[in-house]
């Protein structure tokens, strides 16, 4: 089955760290890039970054620059976003998408089924 598996979210307090994994199953992400999405109560889906699986490049919008970075892992065919000095505006439910290109663009083919982020003391 063809499909973008997520996992590692959870209650956090803020200041903390979460990482949030991607595994992509039935396919490889070699030649895919990586988008990371997040969706919080009541606000528009954000667009938050992008990984391009072949060779790690990364960019991050501002809001989130400098405190979460992505990494790969070619072994397991997936997808890290590791967030660190979390705050309560990161709550949300984090998705992430795949598509086949190098570098993300505004439709995915594949999407992650999102994972709840909560930020809170």
């Amino acid at each position: 089955q063809v499909q973008l598996v997520e996992s590692g979210g959870g209650l956090v307090q803020p200041g903390g760290s979460l990482r949030l994994s991607c595994a992509a199953s039935g396919f490889t992400l070699d030649e895919y890039a990586i988008g990371w999405f997040r969706h919080a109560q009541g606000k528009e889906r954000e667009g938050l970054g992008c990984i391009k699986f072949r060779d790690g490049t990364t960019y991050f919008v501002d809001s989130v620059k400098g405190r979460f970075t992505a990494s790969v892992d070619n072994a397991k065919n997936t997808v890290y976003l590791q967030m660190n000095s979390l705050k309560s505006e990161d709550a949300a439910v984090y998705y992430c998408a795949a598509v086949r290109s190098h570098w993300c663009r505004e439709r995915y083919d594949y999407w992650g089924q999102g994972t709840q982020v909560t930020v809170s003391s």
